[in-house]
């Protein structure tokens, strides 16, 4: 086993394609091909995905891990409180993103309100007939409600601005330099909205913030959007109100379980899924790997970090 090089372990499959540009400085060694057992007391960092949950057991079986790098913005599946009670960094990539992902998001409110994809699947079908329109509702003077005014949010809501709509949102601290109003509650918001559309960072405390009540009070004429994590919302009360008809419809990017099953969407109706690509373009893919790369060059020579995670 190679000793000349720090070592590191990068844990989910899909972030393979990071290997070429970590093995010219690193020992890289990858979870997927077999525990590295062997390799127990010489891996420092983990390179992950922040959305999934880390197997704290098995990042403790670790003897000399030093830093947890998050390739994404987000870090919701590592402890916080558990990474600082053992001496773990954490670093992650944010300010990248937002803006691919506001883009997604006004993508799925277009694809959804507008029926874009229901007319696409229609005319692939044969069913497009002259004399039968497919009416879909106006979008102008609409109220767009967003949970959560981080980056994210706010990027969305600048882009809201452009198409006429009216604009509030909701979060948990007030932001008086936010140009948009701020809701009273997250209830009130849903109940203004036509469109709402949840930004909101993922942690335990925002775990089924979007509730069956949330949801009902969208209600039946209207659609929600999700560019947040899966776990935001609850899942299972949105399918239960879009197939009773409660909720009008949803655009969904994330989801509790990924991948999704494809087969729990079966007979889901007015929906538009799309497989967690709201961040992922061409420009923002390499900014990450060369914030992760950065990250793991100054932990490994004992700098600090560019993007540490503060709490």
């Amino acid at each position: 086993m190679p000793n000349s090089r720090p070592a590191l372990l990068i844990l989910q499959p899909h972030l393979a394609f990071l290997s070429p540009f970590l093995e010219t400085d690193f020992t890289v060694w990858r979870f997927w091909e077999g525990p590295p057992l062997e390799a127990v007391s010489v891996i420092r960092a983990l390179v992950v995905a922040g959305e999934f949950p880390l197997d704290k057991v098995f990042a403790e079986s670790l003897t000399n891990l030093g830093l947890i790098a998050c390739f994404t913005a987000g870090y919701d599946g590592v402890d916080l409180v558990w990474a600082r009670e053992r001496g773990l960094q954490v670093s992650h990539s944010p300010g990248v993103n937002h803006e691919d992902v506001a883009d997604h998001a006004m993508g799925l409110m277009l694809a959804s309100w507008r029926k874009i994809v229901v007319g696409d699947r229609m005319l692939r079908a044969g069913g497009w007939k002259p004399h039968e329109k497919l009416a879909s509702p106006s979008l102008t003077k609409r109220h767009v409600g967003i949970v959560g005014l981080g980056d994210i949010g706010a990027a969305i809501a600048r882009r809201c601005e452009a198409f006429h709509v009216q604009v509030s949102w909701w979060g948990p601290r007030e932001k008086p330099e936010a140009p948009w109003p701020r809701a009273d509650s997250l209830e009130a918001l849903a109940e203004a909205s036509d469109i709402l559309i949840v930004a909101a960072r993922a942690s335990e405390e925002t775990r089924g913030l979007i509730s069956a009540e949330i949801i009902d009070a969208v209600g039946p004429d209207g659609l929600l959007i999700n560019v947040s994590r899966g776990q935001v919302v609850d899942e299972d009360a949105l399918i239960a109100a879009l197939k009773a008809g409660r909720l009008g419809a949803a655009a969904l990017d994330v989801f509790a379980e990924e991948p999704t099953p494809h087969e729990r969407w079966a007979g889901v109706p007015h929906t538009v899924l799309t497989p967690h690509t709201a961040g992922a373009t061409s420009a923002a893919v390499p900014q990450m790997v060369a914030l992760t790369v950065e990250n793991l060059r100054r932990f490994f020579k004992g700098e600090a970090l560019v993007n540490p995670v503060v709490e």
